[in-house]
């Protein structure tokens, strides 16, 4: 199962979107990360539980300039993207 996250506080403008793809990816993690119009972040994150883990607990602090406030996780479909993206804000 992929996880889908959602995750507020001081999220954007701070270089998480940017820091979440290098983490994603060096990981091995399929998936997408993306703003949102209400200034949280939201990604689907698909690969091994090991590397789902390590992300989870990446999220909770993110880059040096982010301040995370809550983290809402929820089990989704298995991703059918076969790398990691930014998409556009939503």
């Amino acid at each position: 199962m992929a996880k889908r996250l959602r995750i507020t506080g001081l999220v954007q403008g701070v270089g998480y979107r940017a820091s979440f793809e290098r983490q994603a990816v060096a990981l091995g993690l399929r998936g997408w990360v993306r703003n949102r119009r209400d200034g949280s972040v939201e990604a689907e994150v698909d690969g091994d539980a090991a590397a789902l883990e390590r992300i989870v607990a990446w999220v909770h602090k993110g880059p040096p300039a982010s301040r995370v406030d809550h983290v809402l996780i929820e089990e989704v479909a298995a991703s059918a993207d076969d790398a990691f993206r930014i998409l556009p804000t939503f």
